[in-house]
């Protein structure tokens, strides 16, 4: 564990495989429930009759040590024989899920239909995979990304899954945002805070949504926190996922110095990869610090060194208040 948090607690804000990396090496040495990680989902969707809440999963199964180290998301070996037999029934299985992925779900729909808390319920199931730190939902009401491209709107996964991704993003919208507000929980959470970390997710679809759930903005602005952002672009490029041509496509420019530019009224420090040093000295003009460091995440080891270097940045940094 590490020595300088003993006394605070640390909140992370995460959605897809990047965010979920981060959040396991933070789990590593931050104890227990002085993490919290407030996650996004707006990607949540119905399928099959049930509630998939991707990103929840993502990063609930990453911080349990069960995720598909292959491809990052879903459970490492499962096996997909009621895809297969969706299959048999005329069914397109276009959203892949593994078998014991589907029990996560069906047992998430259940509890949503008899009434618990989209938040009660993943903590629940967080806790019965093993899971100490703290997993959040953005709110537990119903929000849902839509992506306008050439005339159409598409539910997200339609975009993002059955399409692949290939429409140009012309605009980003959040159905429901407008009603949705943050649970007493996450609230509490940021106003506890000692850092708040914002993982190298997709800023626009993963932690843009959490920043526009009523007041969460607000909230993170006016927290004492030390706030601290890992780029999810290096060397102009998003590691995994669509994130590098959507931010091209709406108008943002596609790097590190794009991405402080995003973050600037919010975060106190930007981590950004060695690749990117020479952006910097562009970046903290903008009023921020900067910490280089390897930011490419491998194994668990790696992604706790990271975490590390996050965290004792920040703490050296301070925050701008």
């Amino acid at each position: 564990m590490l020595d300088a948090l003993d006394s605070g607690s640390v909140v992370a804000l995460a959605g897809g495989v990047g965010g979920a990396k981060l959040a396991q090496g933070l789990a590593g040495i931050v104890e227990g429930d002085r993490l919290t990680v407030i996650v996004n989902t707006a990607d949540d969707f119905d399928l099959w009759g049930l509630h998939i809440s991707p990103d929840l999963d993502t990063v609930m199964y990453t911080l349990a040590g069960i995720a598909n180290p292959v491809t990052g998301w879903g459970i490492a070996g499962d096996t997909h024989h009621t895809l297969a037999g969706i299959a048999t029934y005329g069914e397109d299985p276009w959203f892949s899920l593994g078998d014991r992925d589907f029990a996560t779900h069906i047992l998430r729909t259940e509890r949503l239909r008899r009434g618990d808390r989209l938040t009660d319920v993943t903590g629940g199931l967080a806790g019965a995979l093993g899971v100490t730190a703290r997993l959040l939902p953005m709110t537990d009401d119903p929000v849902a990304t839509m992506i306008h491209t050439d005339g159409r709107t598409l539910a997200f996964q339609d975009y993002f899954v059955a399409r692949r991704q290939q429409d140009e993003v012309e605009a980003v919208s959040f159905a429901g945002i407008d009603d949705a507000r943050p649970t007493a929980e996450v609230l509490a959470a940021v106003v506890a805070a000692s850092v708040i970390v914002f993982c190298p997710s997709n800023p626009i679809v993963s932690i843009g949504p959490i920043l526009e759930v009523a007041g969460m903005r607000e909230a993170i602005a006016r927290s004492n926190a030390a706030k601290v952002g890992v780029s999810p672009i290096v060397g102009g490029k998003a590691l995994k996922g669509p994130a590098d041509r959507m931010l091209a496509s709406l108008g943002f420019e596609s790097s590190a110095l794009g991405i402080a530019r995003m973050y600037r009224d919010l975060l106190d420090v930007l981590v950004i990869d060695e690749t990117d040093r020479e952006l910097a000295a562009s970046i903290e003009a903008l009023g921020m610090r900067v910490l280089v460091t390897q930011t490419v995440m491998g194994p668990k080891e790696d992604r706790e060194r990271l975490a590390g270097e996050v965290l004792a940045g920040v703490r050296r940094a301070g925050s701008r208040k």
